[in-house]
């Protein structure tokens, strides 16, 4: 297996070179200068913010849109914590009327955020996908008003046209889709990529529309390398004796990722540790998948390979 960043020598002498992508899973207000950092000496070619960055925390999202990196950020639930739910307004910490905390994320963030977008990535043989961004999960659709003034969405199957639109206009041959939330049918199970683990019995909590917009890409020809999303956190709500599926391949070798690792930061006796999700390609195809822990000058201290 060739080491993330090495060249291969194809047949004929090409060299195709590999590429690094980074994904960043729900940071719940775990993001320093010394995470910035730590990804900027690591050096990915690309890397993908999964979000649930606090309930609407905009000075972490003006802190993410700074890092000097190509990189595609969707806005998870809790992104808009208040904005969204009419029950969690009436105990919102600020005035409502006064400030609008997704725009000023939206703003921070500016073509970064692809939810119903897109971002061309040349370098990496990739085009990036946004799914339906600020996901809750599950098949019921919720907040039905704040998707129709935001998104201009008003249904599941107008989510999974407007993705597919999106797909349609890639330039490149491979895409990565990127969501909060996961697609469905990746199991119903508590312990499933999307599994519903507050709950006994389970149950697929993964996005229709998310799931339908794949499924369709993938007929029209279109390789779909990479799929990326987190919310679904690793640790389980009441078994502790096992972790979350993090990884699968379908029928068509697309491989899905949650980067759900929480809390992704955690203090040992040697210092602070961050977690990242590397994903290695070349030319469009996905080589390797490892959850590693970085510490602070951005050494490897662990790492768990996903894939192969």
């Amino acid at each position: 297996m060739p080491p993330i960043g090495a060249n291969k020598i194809e047949a004929g002498g090409m060299v195709e070179k590999s590429a690094m992508v980074a994904i960043v899973g729900d940071v719940h207000g775990q993001w320093s200068s010394a995470d910035a950092q730590a990804l900027e000496l690591l050096g990915p070619d690309l890397v993908l913010f999964v979000g649930d960055f606090g309930n609407e925390a905009v000075p972490i999202v003006q802190q993410i849109a700074t890092v000097p990196l190509p990189k595609a950020v969707i806005l998870g639930n809790h992104d808009v914590y208040y904005t969204a739910s009419k029950k969690r307004r009436k105990n919102c910490p600020y005035d409502l009327t006064q400030e609008d905390r997704l725009q000023q994320q939206l703003d921070a963030l500016g073509a970064c955020h692809i939810g119903f977008n897109k971002l061309e990535v040349p370098p990496c043989d990739v085009t990036v996908v946004g799914a339906r961004p600020y996901s809750w999960g599950g098949a019921r659709w919720r907040h039905q008003q704040f998707y129709q003034e935001r998104c201009n969405v008003g249904s599941f199957e107008e989510s999974r046209a407007k993705i597919c639109r999106v797909a349609a206009t890639a330039e490149q041959d491979s895409l990565i889709f990127l969501g909060h939330n996961g697609p469905a049918g990746l199991g119903d199970q508590v312990y499933d990529m999307c599994g519903r683990d507050w709950k006994p019995q389970g149950g697929d909590y993964g996005d229709p529309d998310f799931a339908a917009a794949i499924a369709h890409t993938q007929r029209t020809g279109k390789h779909v390398a990479l799929v990326v999303f987190g919310h679904m956190h690793h640790e389980l709500r009441h078994d502790k004796t096992r972790l979350r599926q993090r990884l699968m391949v379908d029928d068509h070798g697309t491989v899905y990722v949650n980067g759900a690792q929480v809390p992704r930061v955690m203090e040992t006796e040697t210092g602070w540790r961050s977690s990242f999700t590397l994903v290695t390609l070349q030319a469009g195809r996905v080589q390797t998948v490892r959850l590693v822990w970085l510490n602070a000058a951005a050494d490897i201290v662990s790492e768990e390979y996903l894939y192969p």
